[in-house]
């Protein structure tokens, strides 16, 4: 009992720390996956392109971004982007990059990639025989992706990029690993004072249960609300 108490009362403690470390986290969820789906809907028309040129660049970026670890192109974005262009620099110039920003491009870019496969298995999910129903009323390729694919493509793709927003949140617990103090580094910055690790490191996993059902929820309600199948 006496353990327990105190498994509490560091829990108490470290609350409001663990809370500023969450809006962190969803912050830069909300922005990655934002700029993720801009990348990733501009990449999937691209892998859909009757160019073999933009087609081909468009699955090397996604076969590249699939294939490495988002650990590692954190570390790239951080670590060896500024050291590059460091070398390149002029001698006693250093190129730095803030962990919060070098987190949200490392992100967006590794979301885009996801996000590019969803919207292609989207816009191919839609019956063919509308594209050319379209093109045949006199709309071009582009009308008739923008009034009659896009609009059906979109409301399928909610549950997948649904799932996608989920996963990212859960994998930018990694960006503590260059300093963002987002809900994990939260709780190691707090450990490493108090050496209580199992009462901090189970209310952080608490704290992303919690999260991870909310939006789970608020994507099922979205999915009814537009009928999605």
């Amino acid at each position: 009992m006496e353990i327990l108490n105190l498994y509490l009362t560091h829990l108490m403690k470290a609350a409001p720390a663990l809370l500023r470390g969450a809006l962190i986290t969803i912050e830069i969820t909300a922005m990655s996956v934002f700029f993720g789906t801009l990348i990733g809907l501009v990449v999937g028309l691209g892998r859909l392109s009757p160019s073999k040129l933009l087609s081909r660049l468009a699955a090397v970026y996604v076969d590249v971004i699939r294939g490495t670890p988002l650990l590692v192109q954190v570390f790239i974005i951080y670590f060896g982007i500024p050291a590059l262009l460091t070398q390149l620099s002029e001698p006693g110039h250093t190129v730095r990059i803030a962990p919060f920003m070098a987190a949200i491009i490392a992100c967006s870019i590794n979301s885009g990639a996801y996000v590019a496969e969803i919207f292609r298995a989207g816009i191919q999910s839609v019956e063919k025989g509308q594209m050319e129903a379209a093109r045949s009323l006199g709309m071009t390729r582009g009308q008739a992706m923008r009034y009659i694919i896009l609009p059906q493509a979109f409301r399928r793709v909610v549950p997948p990029l649904g799932n996608e927003f989920i996963a990212l949140m859960k994998d930018t617990s990694i960006l503590s690993a260059i300093g963002v103090e987002e809900l994990v580094r939260k709780g190691q910055l707090y450990v490493s004072v108090t050496y209580q690790p199992f009462p901090i490191y189970v209310g952080i996993a608490l704290v992303y249960l919690v999260l991870t059902v909310t939006i789970s929820r608020w994507v099922a309600y979205t999915e009814r609300r537009l009928g999605v199948k």
